[in-house]
Parts: C-alpha cells; structure tokens; sequence
C-alpha cells in the first residue's frame, strides 16, 4: 500500500509542475484532465503527508525517550509517542478507504426513475411522495433537479416519473437509492382503518453522454403528437410531443415537459442514452464477482431495500439493518444519515473483499 501512495505522490507532484507550465492552459482538454487527476489525488495525497508527519513524530519521541534523562521531557514524549500512535492509526484506516477502487461514474449527474408498483392509487401517491424527498434532498444539497418524463395520477399521485440531477457527486450519493421502497400506513381513501403495503421501485441510471453511448439512427423511430393531460398554454395545442422507440431493446421513450418539441426531444434522448448505459452497466455487474454485485449501490434492483412505517413513524433500511424514527423529517429529504450509513457499509464490505485477497 504505501509504495503506491509513494508512487502517487511522485504523480502528483508532477501534475502540479504540468500546471505551471505557462502553455498549459492553451490545450482545454490537457488542462481539464490534469485538473481532474489533482482533484482525485488530493485527499490522498494530504492524508499521506499527515501520516508522514505522525511517523516521523513516533520516531522523534522513541529517540526522546532512548536518550533523553530528564523525566519532565520523557512524559512529554510519551504522550506525542501517543498521540502520533493514535493519528498513524486512524490514518491508516483513511488510506484504505482513499485507495478503494473509485466507480468511474461517481462524479455523473443521475436520472432517477421512479415507478408505482403494488397498491394501485396507494402507490402512485408514495411514488409522489418519494419524488419530493428526492427534489427536497436535492434542493438542500443545492443540486438542480429538472424532471423529464411524468404520468400523474388525478389525485396528485404518480405512475412514473423520471427527473435528472446535477450536481457533483450525484451518482455516488444516490446510487444507494436504488430497489423497492415499501410503504406501511392506512390510505385516506381506507375506510376501515386498516394498514396497506405499497411499492415502487427506484433506479439511480448515470448520466450518459454521447462518447459512452452511440444510438444508430437506424435504430430509433421518432414520433411527434400533441401533448395529453394538463398544460399550459401552447402545451396541448401544437405537435411539442416527443416518443422515442429504440428497436433493439424495445424502449420507449416520452417527452412532453416542455413546450418546445426540440426541448422534448433532447430530454427523450438524455433519457434514453442513461437507460441503455444503465443496461450495459447492469451486464458487467451480472458478468463480476458476487462480492461486487453483493455491494451496496450495485444490487438487484427489484430488491427491497427500505420500509418507511407511518403508523409507528420509522424508516428501517434493510440492506444494513438501520432504522431511525424520525419519517416526516426523512420524508422531507432528510436522507443524508442513511446515504452515509450505506456508503460506511459499502466501505466496509469492499475493504473486507480486499484484506481478504491480499
């Protein structure tokens, strides 16, 4: 381990002689790569150096105490003996988790889509429901969230919906969204009082871009029509309507969000692209280890994953058996003790599978 972070210093000492150079920033995309790679190594590369310093601090103080008569200054040394001790060992647990293989697309933005599943209206209005904790998480993280693609209900509820997020990070916070989320509560149209269990399914897809997804021409079938439901003025009356079918795999894509039938357009495409990247990324999970699929963020999406229990005001998070009482507060975005649940879980899993093959 430490012969790559002393290789990685070397990289990034390097990196930041590129940067000084003054023709550096003529060439954009030299200057945005080298960029990337500083960012990526910074932490790394800080962590390290402070573990640097605490080594060396252990070996001062041993020398203090070897040599050293005066009993005032060997207590002194004996507690910076500590207290380096103490930092080389959290630092060390630091490093590991630095040196996790990084997902290539954690820094992506995200389109989630959110489907009603079992419980009929019931369902449709949890899909709404888990759709404004999303938005509300989003907004407090200071994230744009932009919906693509929405099949509402009459009473506010929602069949599906699909919306991306911008933001850094995105994916590798809300990838851990991912499965069945589970409702228990009795419905307002429940007369009897009696407790219902509803579903609907999320996906958290990467945003793809056009050099990770080509889509053939030949392969895809635009229709435009004029947009149904509600809308404002213009929406109903010109052909703004986008559906897109991809022969190949069967998707249907529709767009009609915007007035604009090019703004319906790129909306269905950006969708379209995340849904196929989101399949071949699906395929090279199916194709890895069982550790790798078993990881948290990378399961099987028709597992449950969280119950959120109205009448007892809990939410418990199955994949780590974490449970918290505190629902109206998580049902308005409060969600980030989870997310960081699930990331430590994650973590832990992959530095296990790695202490494990070394």
């Amino acid at each position: 381990m430490f012969d790559k972070l002393e290789d990685l210093l070397v990289r990034y000492e390097e990196i930041m002689s590129e940067l000084s150079e003054p023709d550096v920033a003529n060439d954009s995309n030299r200057f945005r790569r080298l960029m990337k790679e500083q960012s990526d190594l910074t932490p790394i590369v800080e962590a390290f150096r402070e573990y640097k310093k605490y080594r060396q601090a252990i070996e001062d103080s041993l020398a203090i105490l070897d040599e050293e008569s005066d009993e005032e200054m060997k207590e002194l040394a004996k507690e910076e003996l500590s207290e380096a001790k103490e930092g080389v060992a959290r630092l060390e647990g630091e490093l590991k988790i630095l040196l996790l293989p990084k997902d290539p697309n954690d820094d992506k933005n995200v389109i989630v889509e959110i489907r009603a599943g079992a419980g009929g209206e019931e369902a449709a209005l949890f899909a709404a429901e888990i759709y404004r904790m999303y938005v509300h998480y989003a907004e407090g993280r200071r994230w744009k969230v932009e919906t693509l693609e929405a099949d509402e209900t009459g009473i506010g509820g929602m069949k599906s919906v699909n919306f991306m997020v911008t933001g850094a990070g995105a994916y590798s916070v809300l990838k851990y969204e991912s499965g069945v989320h589970r409702v228990q509560r009795v419905p307002e149209t429940e007369s009897q009082g009696r407790i219902q269990t509803s579903t609907c399914s999320v996906a958290v897809m990467p945003e793809a871009e056009d050099v990770d997804i080509q889509i053939d021409e030949k392969d895809i079938r635009i229709d435009v029509m004029r947009a149904s439901g509600n809308g404002g003025q213009c929406v109903n009356t010109t052909d703004s309507a986008v559906r897109l079918t991809h022969y190949p795999t069967g998707i249907v894509i529709y767009s009609q969000t915007e007035k604009s039938q090019l703004q319906n357009k790129e909306k269905a495409f950006a969708l379209l692209r995340a849904k196929l990247y989101d399949l071949e990324l699906q395929k090279q999970q199916d194709a890895e280890a069982a550790e790798r699929r078993s990881q948290i963020g990378t399961g099987d999406r028709s597992e449950k994953i969280r119950t959120y229990n109205f009448p007892q005001g809990r939410v418990t998070d199955h994949r780590i058996n974490l449970t918290l009482y505190k629902l109206d507060k998580i049902m308005n975005g409060d969600i980030q003790e989870i997310i960081d649940a699930c990331i430590a879980a994650d973590q832990a899993k992959k530095l296990a599978t790695m202490n494990g093959n070394e």
